[in-house]
């Protein structure tokens, strides 16, 4: 089983305590998105967990803890974007992050650690020109830090339409879409940077931009050392190279309150869920009640018997 923590939220930032509870509890129970009251129970013990998939904007709340996964396999997706605080709210600042990023680095390795650099946007103020210059910024600090960066283009869903009114937000052009990607290449080359796209429907290849996996199997076998049978995961977008994972996490319930999040309908829903989070129960949200049917979901290892 690969575990994914999270797509739905960022449980390395705000929830680190209950997710290493739940790792010495040996399981944890996720909410249907769709159905309350339909509970998964997912062992997550080190016997059935191939590998775990960590996404944050700031994992520094784990940095002291990662001893405790010493029987797990793992990797981390780091998204450090140029935004400031009106875009991002309360992701720290970037010097901040960026040192997180580096002891991170340091302690895993930088084959363990993927930059993100996504959503990318334009507004008034956010060019083409300033992703450039940033960029680089940013390549230049993550130099031997890291030795691949995701990147994707905003989509304007509804309620991100809804949620950035204030910044104008604009979804960049191909043609724009095609110059950031040949510039970014060029930039990461020389730190030593792969640049690869998240879900995207435009190819960039030309531009020296292949289609990433964010659940990567191929990254997941090195860090395992055996290969996997997997299938690509369909619940996905179409674009998405992802393979199948299982998710903890849950909507609604992200506190960076990024403008453009795509997992949070408002702030408001945000404040409500988290507040009802604890770090001793075995959900994410709230505890179970009488209503809720659990049924234990069925996992295992994905090692494959080929000879790797």
């Amino acid at each position: 089983m690969i575990l994914s923590v999270s797509r739905r939220t960022d449980i390395p930032a705000f929830y680190s305590d209950w997710f290493f509870n739940r790792i010495h509890e040996g399981y944890v129970d996720v909410r249907n998105p769709m159905n309350a009251h339909q509970v998964s129970r997912i062992k997550i013990t080190p016997d059935v967990v191939d590998c775990i998939v960590f996404w944050t904007k700031n994992p520094y709340n784990m940095l002291m803890r990662l001893d405790e996964l010493k029987e797990y396999n793992y990797y981390f997706q780091f998204t450090i974007n140029p935004y400031d605080k009106q875009i991002e709210k309360n992701v720290p600042f970037k010097t901040t992050i960026l040192e997180t990023f580096s002891k991170l680095s340091q302690q895993i390795g930088s084959n363990r650690i993927i930059w993100r650099y996504d959503p990318i946007l334009i507004t008034d103020k956010i060019t083409v020109a300033y992703h450039v210059k940033y960029y680089e910024e940013l390549a230049k600090r993550l130099e031997s830090l890291t030795t691949k960066c995701v990147i994707s283009f905003v989509d304007l869903y509804k309620k991100t339409i809804t949620n950035t009114k204030i910044i104008n937000l604009q979804e960049p052009s191909q043609s724009e879409m095609r110059y950031l990607a040949e510039k970014f290449v060029n930039i990461a080359r020389k730190y030593g940077i792969q640049v690869l796209s998240c879900a995207e429907s435009i190819n960039l290849s030309e531009e020296g931009v292949e289609h990433g996996c964010c659940i990567d199997p191929n990254l997941i076998e090195d860090i395992c050392g055996y290969h996997i049978d997997v299938k690509k995961d369909k619940n996905q977008r179409e674009e998405c190279g992802c393979v199948e994972s299982i998710d903890i996490g849950a909507y609604n319930t992200c506190c960076h309150a990024c403008a453009y999040c795509y997992a949070n309908f408002n702030n408001e829903k945000v404040r409500s869920q988290s507040s009802k989070h604890h770090k001793n129960s075995s959900l994410l949200i709230g505890d179970l009640s009488e209503d809720d049917v659990i049924k234990i979901r069925k996992v295992g290892l994905l090692k494959s018997h080929r000879l790797f």
